[in-house]
């Protein structure tokens, strides 16, 4: 959807007070952001704890491939749906995919507090490579929160020409990121040992 007047935020109703309530807005999303990832890096260096018994730990790599293919999936049909104009598609697929990898964060933060540690025990080239997938798939991960959560805010304020613009770095991204997270979870899944 390119540059119509329904897409265009009214920048003089841009209050001082909404400017500051944006920033703060800004702030707390980054925040926030950091909070989590610092959780995560803090379950992922402590010990295990034992899991409740209700809860398949063993299950939830699978589940969290599953969810990542998924919001891959609905990125693309949400990608497509813009260009062609169906906006409320585009939003479905988008909220959609929040919502999932939502439901990704809280689980791989579960996963994290009570999963053993696994190694992964590939040999030769494909050691190097899984390495380098892994590594960027976590540092682009841990810079798809905000971004995400960024571009959601500004569609629904209806800033729609800030919401694409940041949307051209967050949708390839985050892409990249689910991808990622299905092939090295297809890469590490002899090796988990659960």
């Amino acid at each position: 959807m390119r540059g119509s007047d329904a897409d265009q935020i009214d920048n003089s109703s841009l209050t001082p007070e909404k400017m500051r309530s944006g920033r703060a807005l800004t702030v707390a999303v980054y925040l926030l952001s950091g909070g989590i990832v610092a959780l995560i890096a803090f379950l992922i260096f402590s010990p295990p704890r034992v899991p409740p018994a209700f809860l398949p730990i063993a299950r939830l790599p699978a589940f969290h491939a599953s969810i990542n293919a998924a919001v891959a999936s609905l990125l693309c049909v949400g990608f497509v749906a813009i260009r062609t104009r169906r906006v409320g598609f585009h939003r479905a697929c988008m909220l959609t995919c929040f919502g999932l990898s939502s439901l990704f964060l809280v689980s791989y933060v579960t996963y994290h507090a009570y999963a053993p540690k696994a190694e992964f025990g590939g040999e030769g080239w494909v050691r190097p490579v899984y390495f380098s997938l892994l590594i960027s798939h976590i540092l682009l991960a841990a810079g798809i929160l905000p971004l995400a959560l960024m571009t959601l805010i500004r569609a629904l304020r209806g800033d729609f020409v800030r919401h694409r613009s940041l949307a051209r770095w967050t949708l390839p991204i985050w892409l990249y990121v689910a991808v990622t997270g299905v092939v090295v979870y297809r890469m590490m899944s002899p090796y988990y040992g659960l």
